[in-house]
């Protein structure tokens, strides 16, 4: 049985009607909030969003682009909100409840390093650092770089906590 395509994957509504209502509304809500054209313009706003738009939707480079990023704009958008999330719970006190700043820090740090892990096995991409650091002929040069960076972690941990006179 042929199943039906859904309307959403259609190259119509990919290539023309999605991303013209993407540039449509960002370039209205600009010139909505940045007034260039006036106090209270929102039909000259609409227009000239209208104009950008239409003229954008023309342009199958400029669509290709915009569509190759929108993915990656979505799954950046979804991390920051998780990293958000979990940062209200450490940042934000009940009355009374006040949290010490480097149990804030030290929760975030721990916090953004488990998203980093999350994102690393959710993407697949374990299976390629564990080929880095396991006997290819890169496995040098990987070990170096991770080496490095844990230094480099390590002395700006003791410069930042250091005590202040």
């Amino acid at each position: 049985m042929a199943e039906l395509p859904w309307i959403l994957s259609n190259s119509l509504v990919t290539q023309v009607i999605l991303p013209f209502l993407l540039v449509f509304v960002l370039v209205f809500a600009i010139l909505d909030r940045i007034k260039i054209l006036g106090e209270d313009k929102r039909q000259i706003n609409a227009l000239v969003s209208l104009a950008i738009a239409l003229i954008f939707v023309t342009f199958t480079k400029a669509v290709n682009i915009v569509n190759n990023l929108i993915p990656f704009l979505a799954v950046l958008a979804v991390i920051i909100l998780v990293f958000l999330v979990l940062w209200g719970f450490i940042a934000t006190g009940k009355e009374g409840l006040v949290v010490n700043k480097g149990i804030k820090i030290a929760g975030g740090i721990i916090i953004f390093i488990t998203l980093v892990i999350a994102i690393i096995f959710a993407t697949g991409a374990n299976e390629t650092i564990q080929g880095w650091l396991s006997g290819s002929s890169s496995s040098m040069l990987v070990s170096t770089v991770v080496f490095v960076v844990v230094i480099v972690g390590a002395i700006v941990v003791v410069l930042t906590t250091g005590k202040k006179d």
